[in-house]
């Protein structure tokens, strides 16, 4: 069997993480960080490609791994249509849909599926992204809400949040992720809680309906957003940036970093600790919401991403959530060991590469609540 050399590559907000494998081996791992002063220059997500891939390419260079000897590429994604979980091949008409214009909330991650698509034009590799942003298998009784236009939906962290519980199931239960029940709680500048059950996404509480985050608003009232809306304050920009960029931590505090609101509870700062441990206490009211949707029956709550390693944020969840079941701080991500494991598997034929085209076919069956009722709507009567 010839030998995989696997570019992965993990974009986003501030930094570029990549790191080529062989097999299953990593020869090296780099995480590019980019300053906002850098950024600032691109008015769109998409105008950071150049800067970005060049960025990579460099890095590979020094890494002594000529672009020419990659035989495979692998991306996180970008804001991709509902799909199922698993590997998806990049293709124009994914990268067309990846950077529409209308998207006003482009995810970073995006442009390493630019880069894979171009090293496919130029060098004929195969590439994919693999457990996509846009994953969604939330089961239709968790889908309806009061408004028939605005139902629920799953987007975000899947790859980190799907690794996590495999590893969890694996590792510390002993036991096939099929077999188990999880809620996983991603929790970053952005976050995701994510209930696993019989090895699907069944519910889950994104970061702009439940819990706000270190950047993100969360759920508010909705007549007082429709309010916000229309009092003539705000652009559409501006109120978007408001749950996504610039809510959450930094309009409280004025900081996105954990570490920075820790210091001023530490010195002191009474309204830095009611924010804080505010925005604990909603993800652990998002976690019990979900533990409702199967009767409190959960294996594990996992705690993950980077703000887990705060002993502050997993010691607090974890006093509110035990009640459910025994809590495990997974800190950190594991999502490029995760994202080459899904490439190998796939280039070994032991996983079905699907195809973009077909995953845009049979999106809007995805999301329906109900057969023969159009998503978005209500039955007429």
């Amino acid at each position: 069997m010839a030998t995989e050399r696997i570019l992965v590559m993990n974009l986003g907000s501030t930094s570029s993480k990549i790191a080529v494998y062989e097999d299953d081996k990593e020869l090296f791992s780099d995480t590019l960080r980019h300053s906002a002063e850098e950024l600032a220059v691109f008015d769109d997500v998409t105008e950071q490609f150049e800067f970005r891939r060049d960025m990579i390419y460099e890095s590979l260079e020094k890494n002594g791994v000529p672009v020419d000897s990659l035989t495979a590429a692998v991306s996180r994604g970008g804001n991709i249509i509902a799909c199922p979980h698993g590997a998806i091949g990049i293709d124009k008409a994914m990268v067309d849909y990846l950077t529409r214009p209308e998207d006003m909330a482009k995810h970073p991650s995006l442009i390493g599926s630019m880069i894979a698509f171009e090293l496919h034009e130029d060098k004929g590799i195969p590439v994919c992204i693999y457990d996509a942003i846009g994953t969604d298998e939330k089961i239709p009784l968790c889908r309806v809400s009061g408004v028939p236009e605005l139902p629920h939906f799953t987007v975000g962290h899947t790859l980190n949040t799907r690794a996590m519980a495999i590893k969890c199931a694996e590792e510390r239960l002993g036991k096939k992720f099929e077999e188990c029940t999880f809620i996983v709680a991603h929790l970053g500048g952005g976050s995701a809680i994510r209930l696993y059950k019989d090895g699907v996404n069944i519910d889950s509480v994104n970061d702009d309906e439940g819990n706000f985050t270190p950047e993100r608003g969360g759920g508010v009232g909705a007549k007082g957003l429709v309010d916000l809306c229309y009092n003539g304050k705000y652009s559409y920009k501006e109120a978007m940036k408001l749950f996504h960029g610039k809510g959450g931590l930094i309009a409280h505090l004025g900081t996105n970093d954990a570490r920075e609101v820790e210091k001023m509870i530490a010195d002191g700062d009474g309204y830095a600790k009611i924010v804080y441990e505010a925005m604990c206490l909603n993800v652990a009211k998002d976690i019990a919401k979900l533990a409702a949707t199967v009767c409190g029956k959960v294996d594990r709550v996992i705690l993950t991403g980077g703000i887990s390693y705060s002993k502050y944020v997993s010691e607090y969840i974890t006093e509110h959530v035990d009640f459910i079941c025994p809590v495990e701080v997974m800190a950190g991500e594991y999502e490029m060991e995760a994202l080459a494991a899904g490439c190998l598997r796939v280039l070994r034929g032991e996983e079905k590469l699907q195809d973009f085209g077909e995953v845009m076919a049979s999106a809007k069956d995805r999301i329906r609540i109900y057969p023969g009722v159009e998503p978005g709507t209500a039955p007429k009567r």
